[in-house]
């Protein structure tokens, strides 16, 4: 229900009586209002304890106590931000509902008797933490900074590395009562005014009543055409600023979520996922050889268990070089069970090494992926090929650099093992086709999913399967339809970055 617009009163009594009953002052001990005098007139500062930094309070105390009346009289408010609170950012509102929202961001909020305005101080510091290197995305070389909790230290990171003066930060907020501030991030020659505008209208259309979950909860809001039972992302998450830098500068679209040191990066495809920064650190034969180390890694995590157990089951199939497939013993379970049950154990294992204190974390892992394997084979109860092969699956989930496409693989894994174990190889195939299907018909925000495989395009599909050095990408990425297509104006060449 929208709340009535209250308008700031001449009467300072009715003024903080309205915000001591909306933000519960008398029960809230971090609602501080302090009242003081001003050129002989009454005043308050409204903020929340732990928001405001202890120096400017002061400052700002100093300043209006140490004027005299006839310096501040008359336009007090007008006087006070010119001539006597020296500080940057200064605003005024007229409504006590903004007020009180401001407030509640952080800022101090200044009132004075007989002003039907008030002053907005933005003096807040948030709890932060260093801007390490993330844990998912680190790097053997390279910058050692990521994004933090704190949405104004992110843009920050980004306008350290793009000094365009045509780079926009776009800020909404989202949701009823969290008020969260959102941010979108792109440069205004580069993006697709379209698609901009699109996800503008589609945070602001956002009704809910909070997004404690921050950019996750968002994602879900900003893509509600992609049906849940559908894993595969269709956008990307990132920790580093030189990755979301650099989708800038290739005509992508960023929304950085306050309270979250990930950044979504929209639109992304399948491709997009498999990239890493770590291939763009090393010279351009080794990123080549990582990339590629990367995708094999992948397709055998993705189809390599279930399409060993579908020929397990079809040994007439296999030609005489390839007798060597199968299992070497008995075990009294099935092996499509068996290898069902070693990925929930290693989900398990998963599972419980998040929740278990670091200085045990080692001791879990040897006795969970050690110890029990080794039991579960010498008592019969498993087979080492079954161990063998979802290892194998489990390091290339592991790397993959978007963990969210690793989990959407993980998931197609286990789904297609599950028709293998109902139904052979035949059901091997056509949860195999289901999937490149899923694929084909799933869009990031009208991009195809499988650009530049489907649809074909050569040039941008080169790039991807041959890293080229910098100086032969002269082309932004086409199906962004970027305004400014030319990074390399002259070099005629395609370019897909991270």
């Amino acid at each position: 229900m929208r709340r009535k617009t209250e308008s700031i009163s001449k009467d300072l009594d009715a003024n903080l009586a309205f915000i001591r009953k909306a933000l519960g002052a008398d029960v809230s001990f971090d609602i501080i209002i302090r009242e003081f005098r001003v050129a002989g007139k009454r005043a308050a500062l409204v903020f929340v304890d732990g928001f405001a930094k202890d120096e400017v309070l002061v400052h700002v105390m100093n300043a209006m106590q140490v004027a005299g009346r006839e310096e501040l009289l008359p336009g007090l408010l007008d006087k006070l931000r010119t001539d006597r609170l020296n500080y940057i950012e200064i605003d005024t509102k007229d409504s006590l509902n903004d007020l009180i929202r401001e407030v509640l961001a952080g800022p101090l909020a200044l009132l004075v008797e007989g002003e039907e305005q008030a002053l907005i101080i933005d003096a807040r510091t948030y709890p932060t933490r260093a801007a390490d290197e993330p844990d998912l995305e680190r790097v053997t070389r390279g910058s050692r900074d990521g994004f933090v909790e704190t949405l104004v230290f992110n843009t920050a990171l980004i306008r350290r590395r793009i000094r365009d003066p045509r780079l926009r930060n776009v800020l909404l907020q989202v949701g009823k009562r969290s008020a969260t501030d959102v941010v979108v991030s792109y440069i205004e020659d580069i993006a697709d005014p379209g698609l901009v505008e699109d996800i503008l209208t589609r945070l602001k259309r956002i009704e809910i009543d909070g997004v404690p979950m921050a950019e996750k909860s968002v994602e879900e809001f900003l893509e509600p055409s992609r049906r849940w039972w559908n894993p595969f992302p269709v956008v990307r998450f990132t920790e580093r600023p030189d990755v979301a830098a650099i989708h800038l500068l290739e005509g992508h679209i960023l929304v950085i979520v306050d309270t979250s040191p990930s950044v979504i990066i929209l639109p992304a495809t399948f491709f997009h996922h498999l990239q890493h920064a770590e291939e763009y650190r090393q010279d351009v034969a080794v990123g080549f050889y990582l990339r590629w180390v990367r995708f094999f890694g992948v397709f055998v995590s993705w189809f390599l268990p279930p399409l060993w157990v579908a020929l397990t089951m079809r040994p007439e199939l296999l030609p005489p070089a390839l007798d060597f497939i199968g299992p070497k013993g008995t075990a009294p379970i099935p092996l499509p069970i068996q290898f069902l049950f070693v990925e929930l154990g290693v989900d398990l294992i998963r599972l419980a090494l998040i929740h278990t204190p670091n200085a045990l974390a080692t001791s879990l892992g040897i006795i969970g992926a050690v110890l029990l394997g080794q039991l579960a084979v010498e008592t019969g109860v498993l087979q080492n090929e079954a161990i063998l092969y979802v290892a194998v699956g489990a390091l290339g989930t592991f790397a993959t650099p978007s963990m969210e496409l690793g989990m959407a693989i993980r998931l197609m894994r286990i789904l297609l093992l599950i028709a293998v174990a109902l139904f052979g190889l035949t059901g091997f195939v056509v949860a195999l086709l289901a999937n490149l299907a899923l694929l084909v018909f799933t869009k990031s925000f009208g991009v195809p999913y499988l650009w530049p495989l489907i649809p074909l395009d050569l040039r941008a599909l080169q790039d991807i399967l041959i890293l080229r050095p910098a100086p032969t990408k002269g082309r932004r990425i086409p199906v962004l339809n970027p305004r400014d297509p030319d990074r390399l104006p002259g070099t005629g060449g395609g370019g897909v970055g991270l």
